[in-house]
Order: structure tokens, then sequence, then C-alpha cells
């Protein structure tokens, strides 16, 4: 029996397994691939408080290590089911079932796709939703980043310095980056293509290029490019508890600041809650503030 059992662990499920872990409850972090989580997907990180500069690897590392020092221990296998509906919560993986008093939701978000016609089928030849993952396939090539906020650009600038050419793909006529990666980007030699989306992909054995429609012309440009990465936001992964708990209607699990939700022992912390801002830091708050809570509830249960 468990304490807490953590579903994720990427900033939010790392924080909360430090916290737990220093309260000495009884945790499990589960974890169907690699800690970090979109962390991962990060080249620069310059707005964690306290630390000057680092990578989202670079970071990821430390905060599992920060976890493990107080005890937690990290299983990675993939959750399949929940039964959450008694005191006593079930978490069913694809190797067992695990019992726990509480469980927090971290599971975060996943990259959100075109949906263009052999973007699954190209996806790892040439389609990628992670630069800092598979930059350095690409280095010397030509290669193309969709999207205009912070994501798309950091990707962009990231690229730029492994790339012979990069192109920004953006579907409006302003980018949604944060000022500083505007400024960054459109000094540097990045080309940006405004008004435009990805229509077409062409392929042989690997991508070889993209038809690009201008969206308010309707005029259709081919490039040839070898990587293609998407970053076009994401999307929450809520798959495992939509019909469990209360979601709003982006598909966002309804927690407020406590990180509550509908279910009594059930907390959501990270990019999979509903709020206003996801960053690294609020996914690490969510984490210490659910943590907090679900002690709580176990000590009145007690």
């Amino acid at each position: 029996m468990k304490d807490i059992i953590i579903i994720g662990g990427g900033p939010a499920g790392l924080s909360a397994a430090m916290y737990a872990g220093r309260a000495q409850l009884d945790t499990l972090v589960l974890e169907r691939q690699f800690q970090g989580g979109q962390m991962m997907n990060t080249n620069e990180v310059e707005n964690y408080p306290g630390i000057l500069e680092t990578t989202g690897p670079e970071l990821s590392g430390v905060m599992y290590e920060h976890a493990v020092k107080f005890g937690t221990k990290m299983a990675f296998e993939e959750v399949i089911g929940l039964e959450v509906d008694y005191p006593i919560k079930k978490v069913i993986t694809t190797t067992g079932v695990y019992e726990t008093k509480t469980i927090i939701l971290a599971m975060g978000a996943k990259p959100r796709q075109l949906g263009v016609e052999k973007e699954q089928e190209l996806w790892g030849r040439g389609v990628s939703y992670c630069a800092i993952c598979d930059g350095g396939f690409f280095r010397d090539k030509e290669v193309a980043v969709i999207g205009g906020g912070d994501t798309a650009v950091e990707d962009a600038l990231y690229l730029s310095r492994l790339a012979k050419k990069v192109y920004l793909i953006h579907r409006r006529d302003q980018l949604r980056a944060a000022q500083i990666l505007q400024q960054r980007v459109l000094a540097s030699n990045v080309e940006v293509i405004w008004d435009s989306k990805v229509t077409k992909l062409y392929s042989e054995q690997t991508l070889t290029g993209v038809e690009i429609t201008n969206i308010n012309t309707n005029e259709a440009t081919d490039i040839d490019i070898q990587g293609l990465f998407v970053a076009v936001g994401s999307i929450p992964a809520t798959g495992l508890v939509k019909d469990l708990v209360e979601l709003n209607e982006q598909g966002y699990i309804v927690a407020g600041e406590s990180c509550e939700t509908s279910i009594n022992g059930v907390f959501a912390a990270g990019d999979i809650r509903q709020k206003e801002l996801r960053q690294i830091i609020t996914a690490a708050a969510d984490g210490a503030i659910s943590v907090y809570q679900a002690e709580k509830y176990i000590l009145t249960r007690a």
C-alpha cells in the first residue's frame, strides 16, 4: 500500500516526488517513457529561479536525482486503468496493480499534430515533434519548423545552429512567442514564412519537401526540406481519466490552486491541469502543492 502514486515523471511529477519523499511518504512515480516530460524537448532554460542557464535534459536529471535522494522510487510502466471511487485506490499498469491512498495525476500533454496526409507515416523519417531530441540528425540539412509560439521559436533558433537552412512557418502575420524570443529569431538567419500552413508532405523513403499554402491568397509553393519540426501546441494527456474526473472544454482537468480534482484523494499537477500559465516553474509548484494537499487528505483519514 502506497501513500501516494504519482502518474507522470515530468517537472510536476518530479517535484511532487521530491516533496513526498522528503515528507517520508511511501511514494511511487509511474512513468511510461523517461523522466523529464516536455522538459526533455527544451533546449534552453533561462527562466527557472536560481539556475541562470541550463537545458531541459540537464534540469530533468537534477530533479530526478533530487527526488531519488529522498527515497522516492520510479517505475517505468504504462498506466492503463484507475479505480478511484474507494478510499483505497487502484492503479493498473501493463505489469500489475498497485494500491494507494492518494493519486497525483501529472501526465502532462502531448504534441498536437498537423493532421496532414503522410504525417504519421513520416514520423521519425523526417517529421519530428522534438527538435532537441532529433535536431542532431539534420546537421547541415534544410529544415522547417511549424508554429509561432515559444516552443516553435526556440526550436528554430536551436536548429539554426545545426542546419544549413531553417524556415519558420506560421499561419499568422505575427508571432505569439515571448518578445525576447521574437527579437532573437527575427535577428537570426531563420527565414520566417508568414500567413502560411503546410498542406502536403513529399517523400520517397523519408521526407523530401513540403507544400506551403498561403491562407490569404491560397497560393501554393513547394520547398525542399529534409526535416519538419511540428510545434503547434499540445493536447492534455487526459485519456486515462476522461470518464473519471471533471474536464474543461479543452480537455484539461478542472482543479484549482489546491490541485484537488472532482474525486476525493485524486490531485492534478502540471500541464494537465486547467491553468493560465504552463511553464516548468508552475508545474513544479503544482507538484509541491499537490503533495501538501495529499498529505492533509491522508492525515484526516488516519
